[in-house]
């Protein structure tokens, strides 16, 4: 059995609401590499700040996130942290939960540059891009506290 067979057997044993977020997820993220592809990087952060919603959908955060993680590790195309926490601030955000996307950067040496990541959180928790966050100065926070 090829791991492509392997994959489309698992997605179709997962019930109807765990294929929705996929779904939901893929389109978030599909939408989140577009922006930051073509649009000024203050355009393209703000899409995931959306008004808060209050949504009827009880899908808790860390079934959102695997959405997200889930739907960009099986994309045919590379999404990196800032479209998937764009992705995740989005679809929080209109559940009413008030994600807040960071922005972050730090020098990896003097001739390399800057390198830059973003990381996302609810409250005091980082729920989205924590392995690296510390490492980072934070420049930015959208929406702003």
């Amino acid at each position: 059995m090829t791991a492509h067979t392997n994959t489309l057997l698992r997605y179709w044993r997962l019930d109807p609401r765990c294929k929705r977020l996929l779904w939901e997820a893929a389109a978030a993220l599909g939408l989140a590499s577009f922006a930051v592809a073509v649009l000024p990087f203050r355009r393209a952060i703000a899409l995931g700040a959306v008004p808060l919603f209050r949504s009827r959908q009880a899908d808790s955060i860390s079934e959102l996130r695997w959405a997200v993680e889930a739907a960009a590790s099986r994309l045919p195309w590379r999404t990196m942290c800032i479209e998937q926490g764009i992705a995740l601030q989005r679809l929080l955000r209109r559940r009413g939960i008030d994600a807040r996307l960071h922005y972050g950067a730090r020098l990896v040496h003097a001739d390399a540059g800057l390198k830059a990541h973003v990381w996302l959180t609810v409250g005091e928790d980082i729920i989205l891009g924590a392995e690296a966050a510390h490492d980072f100065a934070e420049l930015a926070v959208v929406p702003s506290p």
